[in-house]
């Protein structure tokens, strides 16, 4: 198989996974318990005023017409309209959408190099002093939730010895303003990855080092540092590029999780929001920009594994 063929059959599953995924966050949110129309109409709700909002939120029409509308504007770019503000969800998406880009770049072009120099490094000097200092501090990072390790930090470097900001509070969402603000936050999110994907990059380094070809290289003459960096290295990365996809998909929900602890007015921060406030335009449409977002991540990462290790895909 080519990889054209590969990509274009991957890249047909995505589309049908999104639709799959659309039409299932819409059920399921119709399907919640109680009368979004009571909840938005207040404490005392006059019966009039809940059938007003029950018409302009179209609950008056069956849940197929609606769905069909819905899923007729996402083919537009058209998400709806917030039952609370009145704004178009769109809107919301984009004033969320920088500050959660720019936290899910920067973690993901931090994590690889990092991850890979701590898994090679580990690999060349396995069962050394690193080799164990890495293991056993991925181990343990890894033991400890995301909201956890953002309070103890908060506490520790925001609050007790005030090196960092603790929150995002003052920067009006412009993070780059005060650069300060997103390294707590980033430690979080980097954390966790950086000790599945080294330890990943190190075991199929060790596997590819001790290859039938990587022995037949060393035999034909050629140095160990090109058999380690030429050869051994992509089908050791070709794995590692898959768990990074995984990776992407858990980063949506732990930028959730940051943004809500370090108060930063992003997607995660929004969807917190719209959940509280019962908001279900909003949900709808986060869950789908995921949904999108997860697809076209893990897209990449199979065409990259398939480029670098096209023997592992059938």
């Amino acid at each position: 198989m080519t990889l054209g063929h590969y990509a274009l059959r991957r890249l047909l599953l995505g589309v049908v996974q999104v639709a799959a995924v659309a039409t299932l966050v819409y059920l399921l949110v119709a399907a919640l318990p109680g009368d979004a129309a009571v909840a938005l109409a207040g404490d005392n709700p006059d019966p009039e005023r809940i059938e007003q909002i029950r018409v302009a939120m179209g609950l008056d029409r069956p849940v197929w017409e609606r769905f069909a509308e819905w899923l007729w504007g996402l083919t537009h770019g058209d998400f709806g309209v917030s039952i609370v503000s009145g704004r178009p969800v769109a809107d919301f998406l984009a004033d969320g959408l920088e500050p959660t880009l720019l936290l899910a770049g920067l973690t993901m072009l931090m994590l690889v190099p990092v991850s890979v120099l701590l898994g090679v490094a580990s690999a060349r000097r396995e069962g050394g002093w690193l080799d164990r200092v890495v293991t056993t501090t991925a181990v343990g990072l890894h033991a400890i939730p995301e909201f956890t390790l953002a309070i103890v930090l908060i506490a520790l470097f925001g609050v007790q010895l005030a090196w960092l900001p603790p929150t995002a509070v003052g920067t009006d969402g412009d993070l780059l303003a005060e650069p300060a603000v997103l390294v707590l936050p980033l430690i979080v999110l980097l954390a966790r990855p950086i000790c599945s994907i080294s330890r990943l990059v190190r075991a199929a380094m060790i596997d590819a080092a001790a290859s039938d070809y990587a022995r037949h290289a060393r035999r034909l003459g050629l140095s160990a540092r090109r058999v380690r960096y030429a050869h051994a290295l992509p089908n050791a990365v070709a794995p590692a590029v898959q768990q990074m996809a995984r990776t992407t998909d858990w980063l949506l929900g732990g930028v959730v999780v940051v943004e809500a602890v370090f108060v930063i007015p992003g997607l995660g921060t929004i969807l917190v929001d719209a959940v509280a406030g019962r908001d279900l335009p909003v949900i709808q449409g986060l869950a789908v920009l995921f949904a999108v977002t997860t697809v076209l991540v893990n897209l990449v990462a199979d065409v990259v594994a398939f480029r670098l290790a096209p023997r592992a895909v059938t």
